[in-house]
């Protein structure tokens, strides 16, 4: 059975037009993530994997057959499911890591609410007659 649209062909045909405009826009998503750095919106331990995922796309659009080679060690035949694959790998190793980075925030959040909340009380609290005559 032979599938519409060439898709028994599973190799990447891109034109010279579609490569550098891909390349362009990795340039660009480069340049934004500095900017974000620069005007200190990014920290510099976040952007790391930001800038990864921007020389991956620089790498697919100056060799678009990489992806054909991601495909075959992945054992999948259609380049199109090997890219979606490793999109939605990425986009879970993102969540992932926000989540524990949230986790942790949530934890210095409580722990500063509650050692603020007893310097409060100490300071609210009577003080006893030793310490007041001491003054």
């Amino acid at each position: 059975m032979s599938l519409p649209f060439g898709a028994d062909d599973p190799t990447v045909h891109l034109t010279a037009q579609s490569r550098i405009l891909a390349a362009l826009i990795a340039l660009a998503f480069m340049g934004m993530i500095l900017e974000l750095i620069r005007r200190h919106r990014l920290q510099e331990r976040y952007s790391v994997i930001w800038f990864v995922a921007g020389l991956a796309m620089l790498a697919g659009a100056a060799f678009p057959g990489l992806l054909e080679v991601v495909a075959n060690v992945m054992g999948v035949r259609d380049t199109n499911v090997a890219l979606f694959s490793l999109v939605l790998l990425l986009l879970l190793g993102l969540a992932l890591n926000f989540s524990v980075i949230v986790s942790r925030q949530a934890d210095q959040i409580t722990r500063l609410a509650q050692e603020r909340a007893l310097d409060t009380a100490r300071e609210e609290s009577p003080q006893p007659e030793s310490a007041r005559s001491s003054r």
